[in-house]
């Protein structure tokens, strides 16, 4: 039975997030490393699964061990140079032999169907095609590139149409000229591009190693743009399996993909781990940090009835009717942390009066002990500095001492002002608490 519950608290945890997908756009690179894992299959069901849910998927794999275990047959050097392949007319022939046992591989798999396999039932197509116009790098540092290029342009529109038509997207790290000739590209920098030029919701790494402080060892949850600069910039050294991404992550960021997921996904189940649990399990960079603190809108009242409805049942919060939070929705202040409203407060002002009261004060069970509750009411107090309010009342029947603590004083009944007396409620027998706006 504890199992049955458990499973069915994940799921019920799962569906904000289920919702919140369906019908975006996702980005998914994966080196070549993943394609000889042996495990491989696990992660191309986990795509089929995004698939099912209603995301918009495109792929885009990586083929470097693959041509270098090519060439090391042919006896022939793999060369590099800034992180970058030089790619000699040897080498683009093995470029092409590997990018296309590639993309049939992953074809066969996201074809398969059989009934003990997860994508029993559910038939994918998978559509390729030349999406990427590229030109070649040329000369740097006098070290000629020679096939090796750089993303000229994607052609977004036609991958949208065959996101529209119900297609997973799946491409190669190639380009090709106007003229014909094939290039040897980054799959990196295919995957931020066309993330960028499809206006991605997410774009998601895929890579060889957890995201981790190097003086602690402890994984790095988030990262804003600036911060992932300042990280690069104090870790020079840092191997190509955790620079290259992240380098990625801050250009696309930079150019409006929302959302960039950094996973190590040697752990079994870790794309899903990071896209459908509360904290994840990878390294999340985005512009802007992705837990904000802001007056609610009205796209916010669901959430907040969510949030509340356990709290009222167990007559912690007295009841609000969703046209009550309506018709007061400029008084909320929510938490949002990626989309999911995981805390709320109200700020009633009664300017008049010079007062205001702090209800509906509320934090999700999974992200209690970070100090949200704290945040949120010094976010009221202070919008209640600006109103040029005098005092801040609390009705509460079981957080009192929580309010005492952060410079709320108890008083009665007869200290309420005339509009607080007229909503108190003698069945709750709520504490009344008080605190000066200084």
């Amino acid at each position: 039975m504890v199992s049955n519950q458990s499973f069915v608290n994940w799921f019920r945890d799962s569906s904000p997030y289920i919702h919140s997908h369906r019908n975006k756009t996702f980005v998914i690179n994966f080196g070549g490393e993943a394609l000889l894992d042996p495990d491989f299959d696990h992660l191309v069901h986990d795509f089929a699964l995004l698939k099912s849910l209603g995301i918009r998927l495109v792929l885009v794999h990586g083929i470097r061990p693959q041509i270098d275990e090519r060439l090391q047959k042919l006896d022939a050097p793999a060369l590099f140079h800034k992180n970058l392949r030089i790619t000699s007319d040897l080498a683009l022939q093995c470029v092409k032999e590997a990018a296309g046992t590639a993309r049939v591989e992953i074809e066969a798999l996201l074809s398969l169907g059989l009934a003990n396999t997860p994508m029993a039932g559910y038939g994918l197509r998978v559509a390729s095609g030349n999406f990427v116009t590229a030109k070649p790098i040329g000369v740097i540092d006098g070290v000629d590139y020679g096939h090796t290029g750089e993303v000229r342009r994607i052609d977004g529109a036609a991958i949208s149409r065959q996101l529209d038509q119900d297609a997973i997207v799946l491409i190669s790290p190639i380009g090709y000229s106007p003229s014909g000739e094939v290039f040897n590209l980054s799959a990196e920098q295919v995957a931020t591009q066309v993330a960028i030029s499809l206006k991605a919701e997410k774009l998601i790494f895929l890579t060889e190693q957890g995201f981790n402080y190097p003086e602690s060892g402890e994984p790095i949850q988030q990262m804003t743009t600036a911060e992932a600069r300042s990280f690069l910039d104090h870790h020079p050294d840092l191997p190509n399996t955790v620079s290259l991404p992240l380098k990625a992550a801050i250009q696309s960021s930079n150019a409006g993909v929302g959302r960039i997921h950094l996973i190590d996904r040697r752990t079994d189940g870790a794309l899903l781990l990071e896209l459908f649990t509360r904290n994840g399990i990878g390294t999340l960079v985005s512009e802007a940090p992705f837990e904000d603190i802001r007056s609610a809108t009205l796209d916010d009242i669901g959430g907040i009835l969510e949030l509340i409805k356990p709290l009222e049942l167990q007559g912690i919060l007295a009841k609000r009717t969703r046209e009550k939070i309506e018709t007061e929705i400029a008084d909320y202040i929510v938490i949002e942390r990626d989309g999911l409203i995981i805390g709320c407060t109200a700020l009633h002002a009664h300017r008049h009066g010079h007062f205001g009261a702090i209800a509906c004060l509320a934090v999700h069970p999974g992200y209690r002990g970070g100090a949200r509750g704290n945040r949120m009411l010094e976010h009221a107090y202070r919008k209640a500095k600006k109103l040029a309010l005098k005092k801040l009342y609390v009705l509460s029947t079981q957080t009192a001492h929580w309010f005492i603590e952060r410079g709320f004083q108890p008083t009665d009944f007869n200290h309420l002002p005339e509009p607080l007396k007229i909503l108190y409620n003698p069945e709750r027998n709520s504490k009344i608490l008080v605190r000066d706006i200084e």
